[in-house]
């Protein structure tokens, strides 16, 4: 099977991105995968199999002189996908209060979850060919309709502001691509927890699908795993 797309993967040494770029390895397509500590990421381990089909670039998204680094190093390549997976919870636990946070641990989850990831989409979309998908990993937890228990109000807060961004950057960019906000379901990694419903291969398949899916179309869609619209 000859598949010779492209996709770049921001924030892909663990979970969720590590998982996405494996899968994405396994059908075929060539990736480039973002880490922000080379010593620590488990891409690297996955190079020896799959050679040059899998690249790897230092990138912490926070730090806009390394995304300029990154669109520098990808030159005139084009790209099919570019998906930011890159994100953080409060380091106090996700129920921390925006009563009680300080303003500081709130700008970090707002800056990283946020700001930055649409740094990116900002930076590199135009290597990003006509039809080719453009997309983020949001939450559920991001929806401001869905919100009926409360809870998460830091993390939910991120979320549904890079919704908000997003939207404004479809009104830019949504006739040319496929806009993409995914959320994945309560999955079992550092930043879900071990409590999590689900495990990685349990829903990597359908994550994976859903935004390969999205290929071709244009506008902007907010898309659980399973490829069913979630309420803004």
């Amino acid at each position: 099977m000859s598949i010779n797309k492209t996709a770049l993967i921001v924030g892909a040494s663990r979970g969720i991105g590590l998982a996405i770029v494996k899968e994405l390895l396994e059908r075929n397509w060539n990736v480039i995968g973002t880490v922000r500590d080379e010593k620590k990421a488990g891409l690297h381990e996955l190079v020896a199999k799959w050679g040059d089909h899998l690249k790897t670039f230092i990138l912490d998204i926070n730090l806009p002189t390394q995304i300029a680094d990154v669109k520098s190093q990808l030159g005139e390549k084009s790209l099919d996908l570019l998906f930011v997976n890159a994100g953080v919870a409060n380091k106090n636990g996700m129920q921390e209060t925006i009563g009680t946070v300080s303003t500081e641990e709130f700008i970090r989850v707002m800056v990283t979850n946020a700001l930055s990831p649409m740094r990116v989409l900002e930076q590199l979309v135009d290597k990003v060919h006509p039809g080719g998908v453009v997309g983020a990993m949001s939450s559920g937890l991001g929806s401001v309709a869905g919100n009926e228990t409360g809870g998460n109000d830091v993390y939910r807060a991120s979320k549904a502001a890079l919704n908000m961004i997003m939207r404004s950057f479809a009104a830019r960019h949504g006739k040319d691509h496929a806009l993409l906000l995914l959320a994945p379901g309560w999955i079992r990694t550092d930043l879900g927890g071990q409590q999590a419903t689900f495990s990685l291969e349990d829903v990597i398949g359908d994550i994976v699908d859903t935004i390969l899916a999205q290929e071709g179309k244009t506008g902007l869609r907010y898309l659980d795993r399973f490829g069913k619209p979630v309420h803004w």
